[in-house]
């Protein structure tokens, strides 16, 4: 599951918004390396997360260092007021600050996902500035 580590929008409020999860990643990657942990326990993207990152994740050009062989993908997943339950997968800028300029407290999640072997973490969230 992608967002074992998320936070509420209430502790985003408190961390000044933005949460950089890189040194879980490093963690997690660390152990990986060291066989601490295998590919089947980090390699483990949801369906779902899977077919969003292949038809509409943003490239980042760097490459995945589980498999070492596709380039990662970022996903990004908004929730809020008037979402649905499970949150609203935004594959634009401009959908984004659509989102942003409501009314209320959103959170948005980026995700990066290896859409070769499903290597995923949750690699930021913040809150989204509301303009209205």
């Amino acid at each position: 599951m992608p967002f074992h580590n998320a936070v509420s929008p209430a502790e985003l409020a408190e961390a000044g918004g933005d949460i950089d999860y890189r040194l879980a990643r490093q963690s997690v990657l660390r152990a990986f390396r060291e066989g601490r942990v295998g590919t089947d326990e980090i390699c483990d993207a949801h369906p779902e997360l899977m077919r969003v990152a292949r038809s509409s994740g943003e490239p980042t050009q760097r490459r995945c260092e589980v498999c070492a062989d596709a380039d990662l993908v970022q996903v990004r997943y908004v929730f809020g007021p008037r979402l649905s339950k499970g949150g609203r997968c935004v594959t634009t800028a401009a959908e984004l600050e659509r989102i942003a300029a409501r009314k209320g407290t959103f959170t948005c999640y980026t995700v990066e996902v290896c859409p070769g072997c499903g290597w995923n973490h949750l690699a930021r969230s913040h809150v989204l500035e509301s303009r209205a």
